[in-house]
């Protein structure tokens, strides 16, 4: 390692290659758009084609490079096609932003099996097929990586009346899965590390706010946290400077929920 600056710190991703999923809306949008101000290479995915264009088309015209790639984060052979389509038309993914997610919103005596098929594959059997699919590539490279998992703070907190058992034992899942892969592939310097948001604005959050009302007075900022909240610490886990860093997982919550 080269001595390193003061400070040790720098959000030039110049020559890096990230994939994103669920870049459709919400925090994966605004992620993508913050990888590629910062200099790196984006594969865009999710299964909205349109939104994936609309996305490519404003990176673009904000002078950064991308590649929109539709991708269906519960179908295996999506996932693996959808790595070979960004490695040919970007080159070697070296950051992976696991973002992709859904909601249960219902009692878990009342869900369907598709619905269950459906939340597991999406929050938690799609990401571990993904990240194992950049990470065989990185080590067959002998190239280091960052990888950051979207999780939630439902992973560390739920309620009776909270309609989603089946999203928190999945974002529970990710952030185990985060420590294990983290600890596996430690040796050949791939990172993997993980976020729990609170509540942020999102299309997700919205939705449940229709169902619920506005919830925000219950916080202790009385407020509801936005998207660019997120940059530095998103930041900090695909740079340089935190090498060290691995197998963590960071709670973003504006002090919302207990400890």
């Amino acid at each position: 390692m080269q001595q390193p600056t003061t400070p040790n710190f720098s959000i030039d991703l110049s020559g890096r290659v990230a994939m994103v999923t669920g870049t459709t809306s919400g925090l994966g949008a605004r992620f993508a758009r913050v990888l590629a101000a910062c200099g790196a290479s984006v594969a865009i995915t999710g299964r909205r084609v349109e939104r994936l264009e609309l996305l490519a088309q404003e990176i673009r015209e904000a002078g950064g490079t991308c590649e929109p790639i539709p991708m269906d984060m519960t179908d295996r052979d999506s996932i693996r096609a959808g790595v070979s389509v960004a490695e040919a038309a970007l080159g070697t993914i070296d950051i992976l932003i696991n973002n992709a997610g859904i909601p249960d919103a219902q009692r878990v005596i009342k869900m369907s099996d598709e619905l269950v098929d459906n939340v597991f594959g999406t929050n938690l059997t799609g990401p571990w097929i993904l990240s194992t699919e950049i990470a065989r590539r990185l080590i067959e490279k002998k190239m280091s990586g960052n990888m950051v998992n979207v999780a939630s703070i439902a992973a560390f907190v739920t309620s009776p009346d909270s309609a989603a058992a089946l999203y928190s034992t999945t974002k529970a899942g990710l952030v185990r899965m985060t420590e294990a892969l983290a600890m596996e592939w430690a040796r050949f310097h791939i990172n993997v590390n993980c976020i729990a948001p609170g509540a942020f604005a999102t299309e997700m959050l919205e939705g449940m706010m229709e169902r619920t009302g506005d919830f925000s007075d219950i916080f202790p900022r009385k407020r509801i946290c936005q998207p660019e909240q997120m940059d530095s610490t998103l930041l900090f886990l695909v740079s340089p400077s935190s090498e060290c860093v691995t197998g963590t997982f960071i709670k973003i919550d504006d002090g919302q929920n207990t400890r």
